[in-house]
């Protein structure tokens, strides 16, 4: 067993862990190492959404374009297509990339960021935005229950810690598999606003201590009677999680949450889903999981399953986590409406 923290990122605490060091992690975990010791990634979502099974063609077409630039030279090393309906109930389409530096992402953007900002594509009825997030390395920390396939930014870090880790399977371990935090509060400050309008173009700024979440599920394992448990069991009460996540989670510092299924008909990975948001602060996400109802029953319900297949899973899950610097986030809207990601509760609504 090993620290979750790489070993060249490690250095005196002056913030204690929230176990002690004879804490044994009641199931294996692993977590991804940078092989190529870089100090930060990129995140990418570039988004469309429509509102009406008529619009659903323009916007299939605008991100195909879009998909073919993302996929060319210098473009993304891991690409993934999902789909969900938001709050407003407007079908949405996302492609996200993971790219190993920002300056490789810079290199690709600046190639290709005319179509992005060509005036054709504020004239449809399709909305588009993209979501940029460059953690440090310091600030990002990721967690898998199996060592042998990758998901998200995994996939570009390179490789596995050579065991499994510590800090996880207790409440807290999320902040303590944060290299940062070792001796920083990674607390949250400012907020965030527009800064720039430009006929359907809304530019938001966020704010430092922003913390985003990725946290999913493979299914394309599970054999009958572990299928009928989570399908019956722990997806509807996930969902339950997300949906109140979705639609109230700004009362307790969600900004966004999106409930997500890989698109399997567009090149993707077959029964895989996740839930993606973006918070006030990492204290905030911390709060929720160990304290909500919603995430109680969530948690509950997979202990439940566990218990009753005697701890012999083969569903597979993953999550990442960024703390992010003010500096570290970009987020524009085309065409969007009010209850966007960052646009949620920042906007008006009619």
């Amino acid at each position: 067993m090993e620290s979750a923290i790489a070993p060249e990122l490690r250095c005196p605490r002056t913030r204690d862990r929230r176990i002690g060091e004879d804490f044994i992690p009641s199931f294996p975990a692993w977590t991804a190492r940078d092989d190529a010791h870089s100090t930060q990634c990129v995140m990418a979502y570039f988004g469309v959404q429509w509102r009406t099974p008529a619009h659903e063609v323009d916007a299939l077409i605008i991100l195909d374009e879009f998909l073919h630039l993302f996929q060319g030279e210098g473009g993304a090393l891991n690409v993934e297509q999902a789909r969900f309906v938001d709050k407003a109930g407007w079908n949405n389409l996302v492609t996200i990339g993971y790219w190993p530096t920002p300056e490789a992402y810079e290199t690709w953007w600046r190639t290709h960021q005319g179509w992005w900002n060509d005036p054709a594509r504020e004239a449809s009825d399709v909305g588009l935005y993209r979501e940029i997030f460059l953690p440090h390395k310091t600030h990002l920390e990721t967690l898998f229950n199996t060592n042998n396939e990758f998901e998200g930014v995994g996939t570009i870090l390179g490789s596995f810690s050579d065991s499994p880790i510590q800090e996880h399977s207790y409440w807290g371990g999320m902040r303590d598999r944060l290299p940062a935090s070792q001796t920083d509060e990674l607390h949250s400050s400012g907020e965030r606003r527009i800064v720039e309008k430009n006929g359907q173009r809304l530019t938001i700024l966020g704010h430092q201590g922003m913390t985003l979440i990725r946290s999913g599920q493979d299914c394309s394992l599970m054999q009958t009677a572990e299928r009928e448990l989570y399908f019956t069991r722990i997806e509807p009460t996930l969902i339950q999680g997300m949906n109140f996540l979705r639609d109230e989670g700004l009362a307790i510092g969600c900004y966004f949450n999106r409930f997500m299924r890989i698109c399997a008909d567009r090149g993707g990975k077959a029964e895989r889903s996740f839930g993606m948001s973006v918070w006030h602060t990492l204290s905030d996400l911390e709060h929720w999981a160990e304290h909500h109802p919603t995430h109680k029953a969530i948690f509950n319900e997979f202990l439940t399953v566990v218990q009753a297949l005697k701890g012999q899973l083969e569903l597979r899950v993953f999550h990442e986590v960024a703390v992010l610097h003010s500096d570290n986030q970009i987020f524009e809207y085309i065409g969007c409406h009010p209850e966007t990601g960052m646009l949620n509760g920042l906007v008006a609504t009619s």
